[in-house]
């Protein structure tokens, strides 16, 4: 295969894609805690380039742009530097085969003295020269309010060179004095070139729009909406409209075999459009005829698991296939040549059976392709589908390249009622399989699941010496309606009774020791691992909760300002599991010692609930440590942040289970 792509620096820039070292003999919490080389790659439309964004110090991030056919290897240069307070980069596609579109988002105070997140866009040259700001559409009046919506592309290929459909917020002006003010309100859809910033009205705004679907081709198909109150909060039932060919009329996309339609894309050259239905509990793909008859076609359907994505490629983002996930991810493809061209890729990476289509060339005879495992980070590669030739380009990690990494080991456990809750089991790699410390590891959502790949974090802790269980509890997504129950909020005790249950499987079956069990989550996660200590306070001799959800009364009064607020209630819902099942109140039950830690600009989960479970927890005696990180959102992706995180939470833990530090 060829060489992989080599960075060279230029101007303010010092990048590099990444040493290969040995994680056994590094610091593993450097290595592990280090951000992705690599968080996003694009192909540029004639297949001659390639564009990525790689982090550089603290939340910084940088555009590459490599060019494939350069003589002497393929180097990159760096053309475009976010320093990270707040401006981030975090992604970059080609609008032409020179001028380029990049999201930036970052994190601003609000009206009400809290915080938001906003997103923005900039276009520039491939080069990095002809920067501009992707403007929000104004008049010359005064602006009635303010949005932090930068847009979203709907469409990179509408019919006309370097130019592209975009969704973006009209905020309606003050007319006083003028007659050229911006009186539309809501969202609409704007034909964009990226070149001289000049714009055509595709769509007129309407305040009731969340979303619009292209075919590909230029042409807005389908319009997604949801009504509001009266005090301007969104409502969570959903309408969807679609047109039929050449018209400009909407009309109702009805009901699809007894379920409502979630469409997801429009193929213009069939006239269809393809979603997904609750069939039975689970969802099920679909496509449905976009000629007024309604006529529905089932794609797939699996018996076990959603199906929860569509796989799509190239500037037209061409529908291929569906995916979906049971012990690991699968795909089935529509289109035959790509399904056996998938197969073949099998065959030909046969230590990476996660292979995922990312991106094409115009003609889609150069395809970018990432494939990854559980013990490989993953890595990007370059085929030409003309000289059936497959290149390496770019590693995830490399600094993991030649680290020895832990299986991730597909499990299934008895809960009490005798359901069986499956999850995913990492060990130490080359070590002891029986008597170890371990470690329950709830994933976030609660409207999400674990899968089978590789996961920093456990593979982190499986390295320090612990085994890791990650349960798919009851409450978690992907399994369909019966397993979501009424979500891990409303649901908690049966979702912490599979959290606890997997900690018990874990000493029944001799794989933990005796008195040497610890819980370990993030977001839901975190609030997971503090009520599971609240419920059983014996069952766990360490608690560690990264920004977790500590009051659940508390979570839906942050959305208060927000739009959201009313669905976000609903889902969190009320009862008596708003004072049972929130830790923050149930804090003097827990025995074993909590470590916390919490972003002070988290807008998921407010850092509050890490402040107020800290002071219930010292106000009832209880062992806590605290750690918060200035400036840092819920994900903490700063990697000297997350090297922290991983050091002090490995001693924390390995101190409270009378485990030898490693």
């Amino acid at each position: 295969m060829a060489r992989r792509l080599v960075v060279v620096t230029s101007g303010a820039f010092a990048l590099c894609v990444g040493s290969t070292a040995d994680a056994q003999s590094a610091d593993q919490a450097a290595v592990f805690g280090a951000r992705e080389s690599v968080e996003q790659v694009a192909l540029s439309p004639d297949g001659t380039r390639v564009v990525f964004v790689q982090p550089m110090a603290g939340q910084a991030s940088a555009v590459l742009v490599s060019d494939l056919a350069a003589p002497g290897g393929k180097t990159s240069k760096g053309i475009l530097h976010a320093p990270g307070k707040p401006e981030r980069i975090n992604w970059c596609r080609w609008a032409s085969n020179t001028r380029l579109l990049c999201g930036v988002y970052g994190i601003t105070t609000v009206a009400d003295g809290g915080f938001g997140y906003f997103t923005r866009m900039v276009a520039l040259d491939a080069d990095g020269s002809k920067l501009k700001l992707v403007r929000q559409r104004t008049g010359s009046g005064t602006a009635l309010g303010y949005t932090l919506f930068g847009g979203s592309v709907v469409d990179w290929n509408p019919g006309s060179d370097g130019h592209v459909l975009m969704a973006q917020d009209y905020v309606p002006e003050s007319d006083t004095g003028t007659r050229l003010a911006q009186t539309q309100d809501g969202l609409g859809v704007d034909d964009i070139n990226t070149v001289t910033l000049t714009r055509t009205q595709v769509e007129r705004a309407r305040p009731d729009a969340f979303a619009y679907v292209s075919d590909g081709k230029g042409n807005i198909r389908l319009m997604g909406t949801r009504g509001t109150t009266t005090g301007g909060y969104s409502r969570a039932d959903e309408v969807w409209y679609f047109r039929k060919p050449g018209s400009r009329t909407w009309e109702r996309l009805g009901a699809v075999d007894g379920g409502e339609f979630e469409p997801a894309a429009v193929d213009g050259a069939s006239n269809v459009a393809y979603g997904t239905v609750r069939k039975n509990g689970l969802l099920a793909a679909y496509k449905v005829a976009l000629d007024g008859s309604g006529t529905a076609t089932l794609l797939f359907k699996h018996d076990a698991v959603d199906v929860d994505d569509f796989i799509r490629i190239g500037r037209n983002r061409r529908v291929i296939g569906v995916s979906f996930a049971t012990d690991r991810r699968e795909a089935r493809y529509f289109d035959p040549e790509l399904e056996k061209l998938a197969k073949s890729l099998s065959k030909a990476l046969p230590k990476l059976p996660l292979v995922r289509f990312v991106d094409s060339s115009q003609d889609e005879t150069k395809l970018l392709l990432w494939a990854g495992s559980d013990t490989d980070p993953g890595r990007y590669y370059l085929f030409d589908r003309t000289a059936r030739s497959l290149n390496e380009l770019l590693l995830v990690r490399p600094a993991l390249e030649n680290a020895a990494l832990s299986e991730m080991v597909p499990v299934t456990y008895p809960a009490a009622d005798g359901t069986m809750i499956p999850g995913y089991l990492s060990l130490p790699p080359g070590g002891a399989r029986k008597g170890l410390p371990a470690i329950v590891m709830p994933h976030g959502g609660p409207g999400a699941r674990d899968e089978w790949g590789f996961d920093w974090l456990a593979q982190f802790l499986a390295n320090q010496g612990y085994a890791v269980l990650q349960p798919n509890f009851r409450g978690s997504a992907g399994y369909g309606d019966q397993w979501f129950k009424d979500n891990g909020f409303k649901s908690w005790r049966t979702a912490i009774g599979d959290v606890n249950d997997g900690a018990r499987w874990l000493e029944k079956q001799g794989i933990a020791a005796p008195g040497k069990l610890a819980v370990f989550g993030w977001s839901y996660g975190g609030y997971a691992a503090l009520q599971s200590a609240a419920t059983e306070p014996g069952l766990f001799k360490a608690v560690v909760a990264v920004a977790p959800v500590t009051d659940l009364q508390k979570l839906k009064e942050d959305r208060r300002n927000w739009v959201d607020f009313l669905i976000v209630s609903e889902f969190v819902g009320s009862g008596p599991h708003i004072e049972e099942g929130s830790p923050v109140r149930q804090a003097a039950r827990i025995a074993a010692p909590v470590m916390l830690v919490h972003g002070t600009l988290d807008r998921n989960v407010s850092v509050g609930h890490a402040r107020a479970m800290e002071a219930r927890l010292k106000a009832a005696g209880k062992p806590v440590t605290y750690i918060e990180y200035e400036g840092l959102d819920h994900y903490l992706d700063d990697s000297v942040a997350r090297t922290e995180l991983l050091r002090k939470s490995a001693a924390f833990i390995g101190a409270a289970l009378g485990v030898e530090k490693r």
